[in-house]
């Protein structure tokens, strides 16, 4: 509760610290986009190899025929976080983005809610960041080049973590969608040290490619990969298939492949492991740990089954939070009722020192909600708005 007080408080009433979607953007980019990057997948390596001290499940999933809401829970017993996500492939034709999160970090000792956050842009980051981390412990060394096939919201994420953390150099990229992969190319264009490559097929994205990125957002049984195109010694990063009836790979090419997963649990109910649910696997803090190898010989197919796990998500939390703190950003709000007497709720409402909301036309214009007419089918391909987790 000290801790809280000290953190969340503005004179004697404890308050969340709020970032939104502005808030989160500029600390991103004050911090550095690859920075942030290799900063949070230092967080993720440090929650997993906690792994025990977690209480895990599934999260909760509403679906329905054009996409999913979900819940994502995690505690280790100090902090508990959760974040609210969807995962909508044709949003695009709304102008919405694919996936939309937000999250709240909170204290196990009292219930307090320290933070309150747009996930959105956090979620691409620690995506990205633990494929990168997953990488650079199941693929071959010296890894170059890799394919990336989905050039969505995450496209330049992925691309970003793989260079900074592996020294991948040259992006070989493909998209049904032609535009979203120029503006991959346009937005990275700047980047020193990594070319993208547009290429017209998957088949041509897999030439010399040592690293195969799947990242597609169609919730269908989609087959991007077959066996033919999977060559001996490439490791394979499938993040699109992230729900049930949504998978990226043709399900013989597990039967070939060494592979990890995040939580066992949900990646069977989710992940192209899926498609064979009794496969063996081990959970990604094996990997990071040492109690399993990543990689046992150079010609080995490793798969990383990306579905996006809660404590990611408490791992992007905990950064949010201290870089935050660190740099005084996003405001303190008053998200829970703090009566002065807590068992006075009542007489905290009907007090003179709350504001005042008494006509319709005060309510509309304090709050107004977000107009509809005007949206047009936005988006550069539908296809291309991936998954910015696997959610």
């Amino acid at each position: 509760m000290k801790q809280m007080m000290k953190d969340a408080s503005i004179g004697e009433k404890a308050m969340t610290r709020f970032l939104d979607a502005s808030d989160v953007a500029a600390l991103v980019r004050g911090v550095g986009v690859q920075t942030s990057i290799m900063q949070m997948a230092d967080f993720v390596r440090q929650d997993f190899l906690r792994w025990p001290a977690f209480e895990k499940s599934a999260r909760l999933a509403s679906h329905s025929p054009v996409g999913v809401i979900e819940l994502m829970p995690v505690s280790d017993g100090v902090h508990f976080a959760f974040k609210y996500v969807n995962g909508h492939p044709r949003n695009a034709m709304h102008a919405l983005p694919t996936v939309m999160a937000c999250g709240m970090l909170a204290e196990v000792q009292t219930g307090f809610p320290l933070l309150l956050a747009d996930l959105t842009l956090a979620t691409a980051l620690r995506t990205a960041a633990t494929s990168a981390l997953a990488a650079r412990a199941m693929a071959k060394p010296g890894a170059r080049t890799m394919a990336l096939i989905g050039n969505g919201a995450q496209a330049e994420f992925q691309s970003l973590a793989f260079h900074a953390m592996l020294g991948i150099s040259t992006i070989r990229a493909f998209d049904i969608d032609p535009a979203a992969t120029r503006r991959l190319m346009r937005n990275l264009a700047g980047q020193a040290g990594l070319t993208i490559v547009p290429v017209s097929s998957v088949h041509e994205a897999l030439e010399g490619a040592d690293i195969v990125t799947t990242v597609t957002a169609d919730k269908t049984r989609a087959t991007i990969l077959t066996p033919d195109m999977v060559r001996p010694g490439v490791h394979l990063n499938a993040v699109g298939g992230d729900c049930p009836g949504k998978t990226e790979l043709h399900a013989d090419i597990l039967h070939r492949a060494r592979i990890v997963v995040e939580y066992a649990p949900q990646s069977r109910i989710e992940g192209e492991v899926q498609q064979w649910p009794e496969a063996p696997v081990n959970e990604l803090w094996e990997v990071l740990s040492g109690h399993a190898p990543g990689r046992s010989a150079d010609d080995d197919v490793t798969l990383f089954d990306s579905v996006g796990f809660a404590l990611e998500d408490y791992s992007a939390l905990r950064w949010l939070h201290a870089t935050a703190l660190a740099r005084h950003a996003g405001q303190f709000i008053e998200l829970v009722a703090m009566p002065p007497e807590p068992r006075d709720l009542y007489g905290w409402m009907m007090g003179d020192q709350l504001p005042s909301f008494d006509s319709p036309l005060s309510r509309t214009s304090s709050c107004s909600p977000l107009p509809r007419s005007g949206r047009g089918a936005g988006g550069e391909g539908m296809a291309s708005q991936d998954t910015t987790e696997a959610i």
